[in-house]
Formats: structure tokens, C-alpha cells, sequence
């Protein structure tokens, strides 16, 4: 199991393809799962996340657990972590390409940053990112305070 860290600024080339950050192309090598990441905080940039297939089946599996799956919930849940993830492999020179679908979906550009985010990266519109990271930076020591713990 890979732990994705650190924040990284990268450029996409016209055909919408990224470089993985050198530290990861080895944990990436089996294969990759580029998903929309769904975002939970009004105002949030929206973001594609970079998965390993094994990783990406553990969290949908944990998401969709407990609900019954005729649910509308449930195949709502379904239908966008499946119809917005996409299986790939790094290409010879380490990248991967973005599909439109998910390239509109997190409005990038050609200018992104690639976050570590623990279980995966995720892929954010530069600009956004900016502002994003500047207001939760400020925000966590009240956040840290609703979980009960001290910043």
C-alpha cells in the first residue's frame, strides 16, 4: 500500500496528459484509476482523483456499504463512481491521459497542482487550488475543534 503525500505543480500537454510525480510511478505501475472525486464543502474545487484499482474497489466498496443497493441513494452513489472513474496504465514516458468527461468536470486547465491526498492524488485546477488551500489553512484549527482534537 502506497501513502500519497506533498503538492506538486505540474502543466498538462495539449492532449490533456500528466506526468505522475516520480515518487508515486512506481506504486502506479499496476495500473491506474482516474475518478472524479467528489467533494463535500460548498465552494470546494472540484478535483480528479489518481488511484490504484485496488484502492479505488476498497473505498467505493466502504462507501456503498450498509445501503441497500436499490436504494435511489445507492445507485446514485454507483452510477457516479463508476460512469466518472476511468481505468489506465502509465504511458512510456510516465503519464496518463485526462479524459474530457473528467477534465470538464474538475475545470482544468493546463495549469494543475497534484496533491497528496493520503489514499490517492488528486488533480486541481491551479488557480483554485490557491484559494482553496489559503482558506483551509486558515480553517483548521476550528475544524480539528468540531473532531474533538486540538490543532
Amino acid at each position: 500500500m502506497i501513502t500519497f503525500r506533498g503538492t506538486f505543480e505540474h502543466t498538462l500537454d495539449a492532449k490533456h496528459r500528466l506526468t505522475i510525480p516520480s515518487k508515486f510511478r512506481a506504486g502506479l505501475a499496476g495500473g491506474v484509476v482516474l475518478a472524479a472525486s467528489m467533494e463535500t464543502t460548498a465552494g470546494a474545487p472540484r478535483s480528479i482523483a489518481i488511484w490504484t484499482p485496488d484502492s479505488y474497489d476498497a473505498y467505493t466498496t466502504a462507501a456503498l456499504a450498509g445501503i441497500n443497493p436499490l436504494s435511489p441513494q445507492a445507485r446514485d452513489l454507483k452510477r457516479f463512481f463508476f460512469n466518472y472513474s476511468h481505468d489506465t496504465e502509465l504511458d512510456g514516458a510516465n503519464r496518463v491521459m485526462i479524459p474530457p468527461m473528467l477534465m470538464d468536470y474538475a475545470g482544468l486547465d493546463k495549469e494543475v497542482v497534484v496533491t497528496g491526498s493520503g489514499e490517492c492524488l488528486e488533480v486541481f485546477d491551479r488557480p483554485r487550488y490557491s484559494t482553496y488551500s489559503d482558506d483551509v489553512l486558515i480553517r483548521v484549527p476550528d475544524i480539528a475543534a468540531s473532531l474533538g482534537h486540538t490543532a
